[in-house]
């Protein structure tokens, strides 16, 4: 894990920690003053820009409970955060945390607002990181962590058994003495005490703890009959003599404990001598969510993650590229032993037929003709004028059209560059033939194919609307055939103005006299 920078400030002062491989360093303490400030831009520059957690543990820290109506999603969000911003509304850094619900009424949500009433005090600190463009990874309160703290050791402990409703916490930090107030493992209230120069701490922690018990009492966070056990961490030099001070009364019960306890409840090698290496390791080792927004002080962190985040992309890149490449080599060595194999083998195949063909004779023709030679025939066979497919559809048509019978068909195809039939009365002389075309073979695409049709119409005598009718029917049928043109050559009989009628009417036709037509067809395939 990258190395971070943890500090931790106070009124007084900021010290500046080192969180390497799960451990801190020494730190480097800075008071709040204009000297301590440049010193601690000096300190950031040797650092370089390597991500940092604030932690804060002041004085001016206020909490305050409201219940607010049950709204979900964007909406209660939005509530919310307008009911912070009329609380505080002259400090960026607050929050609200949903800790339940009432059970009585309407059952209202449980906010607790907190907020660090004087941004001053963060100010300079925070500047100095934005001028030398340290990332802040986020702003957290030590309270807030104190009471993660106090559920980590109680998951850590061995008693079993529910926790006690109403606990306190009381833990000495650089600050001074702060006492967190927790109802059902819910974070309600804290105070941080200073104590007087001369006076010892066990002798403030009995006293103080009855004020903030009466305290509590005041604002009905406690019954007059609830018990408030109050946890107590100091150093192990100074656990036994502290116990003894502390007498349990009626509502009050004091557990004495060693920062050796909660240190093993952390994981640390060691025990600190203040709380706030604690808090430092909740933050170095699990890094939560920053407790408060960072008011736009947060963009060389995302340039920082940003940047991470495509180094990790070009490194996951590289690894695959690499992969990749390593695949192809391998796939290259086993191509190449294939391929002379495959060499080996074609020589051994072509000995064999250069051994088998010399003692054989002479071929008529290359291989390479005869290749050409199939390919041929399989045109022709294919793509030859034959007068099958055009005698189907006529077939088909036929099918159709029961009234017409067929009486001559005259197909031909149609060849380019085909030779002219002598006229009559020429000369016997041989004449000129011109060369047969490629296409009467269907090379290299099937030529066109016509067919005249002569066919006569069964209908009844002089019925000659029925004659019409059933020719132009079988003409469409034929017309609907792909890639095939009709044109009507002759009519059953002449219709045409100029001619003059002839014929008596009723008498029956011969045979000879039936209603004939011809009709011209071309396909095209």
């Amino acid at each position: 894990m990258f190395p971070k920078q943890l500090f931790y400030l106070t009124s007084e002062q900021l010290q500046a920690w080192q969180w390497r491989q799960g451990a801190l360093s020494d730190p480097a303490v800075f008071p709040a003053t204009r000297a301590g400030v440049d010193d601690f831009i000096a300190y950031l520059e040797q650092q370089g820009a390597r991500p940092a957690w604030l932690v804060v543990d002041l004085i001016e820290e206020d909490f305050s409970r409201h219940a607010l109506p049950h709204v979900r999603g964007r909406a209660g969000r939005q509530l919310r955060a307008r009911r912070l911003g009329q609380q505080y509304r002259d400090t960026p850094y607050r929050a609200a945390i949903v800790q339940g619900r009432l059970q009585e009424g309407r059952r209202d949500d449980v906010v607790l607002f907190t907020a660090l009433t004087n941004p001053a005090v963060l100010a300079p600190w925070i500047d100095a990181m934005a001028l030398m463009q340290t990332p802040l990874a986020g702003i957290y309160s030590a309270t807030l962590l104190s009471a993660t703290l106090l559920a980590r050791m109680a998951r850590h402990g061995s008693a079993s058994g529910e926790p006690p409703r109403h606990q306190l916490l009381v833990t000495l930090q650089s600050g001074g003495m702060r006492q967190t107030y927790l109802q059902g493992g819910a974070l309600k209230f804290s105070r941080l005490v200073q104590p007087t120069e001369d006076g010892d701490v066990a002798d403030t922690i009995v006293p103080e703890t009855r004020r903030t018990q009466q305290f509590l009492t005041s604002v009905r966070l406690l019954e007059r009959d609830d018990v408030l056990h109050v946890t107590i961490l100091v150093p192990a030099s100074a656990a036994d003599e502290l116990a003894q001070r502390c007498e349990d009364g009626p509502a009050t019960r004091y557990d004495v404990r060693p920062l050796d306890a909660a240190a093993g409840a952390l994981g640390m090698a060691s025990a600190p001598v203040l709380a706030d290496q604690l808090l430092l390791h909740i933050v170095g080792r699990a890094t939560p969510a920053s407790h408060y927004p960072l008011g736009g002080k947060d963009g060389f962190y995302r340039l920082w993650r940003l940047r991470l985040s495509l180094y990790a992309s070009s490194a996951v890149m590289a690894t695959a590229c690499l992969a990749w490449t390593v695949a192809n080599l391998v796939g290259y060595g086993v191509a190449h032993g294939n391929v002379n194999g495959l060499r080996s083998e074609t020589a051994h195949y072509q000995a064999a037929y250069r051994n088998s063909m010399s003692s054989m004779p002479p071929v008529v023709d290359k291989t390479v003709n005869m290749k050409a030679a199939v390919q041929i025939d399989r045109l022709v066979a294919q793509q030859g004028p034959w007068p099958v497919h055009m005698l189907g559809m006529v077939s088909e048509a036929l099918e159709k059209s029961p009234q017409i019978r067929l009486t001559q068909l005259e197909w031909r195809a149609q060849v380019p560059g085909q030779a002219t039939v002598a006229a009559p009365g020429a000369a016997a002389s041989p004449a000129l033939v011109a060369p047969t075309s490629s296409l009467a073979l269907g090379i290299p695409k099937a030529p066109s194919q016509t067919l005249r049709l002569q066919a006569e119409v069964l209908a009844g005598q002089d019925n000659y609307r029925v004659v019409l009718d059933s020719m132009n029917g079988f003409a469409r049928q034929l017309a609907r055939m792909p890639h095939m043109t009709v044109e009507i050559a002759q009519l059953p009989f002449d219709i045409r103005s100029n001619v003059k009628l002839s014929g008596s009417v009723g008498v029956a036709n011969s045979g000879e006299d039936r209603a004939k037509f011809t009709l011209d067809l071309v396909w095209t395939p």
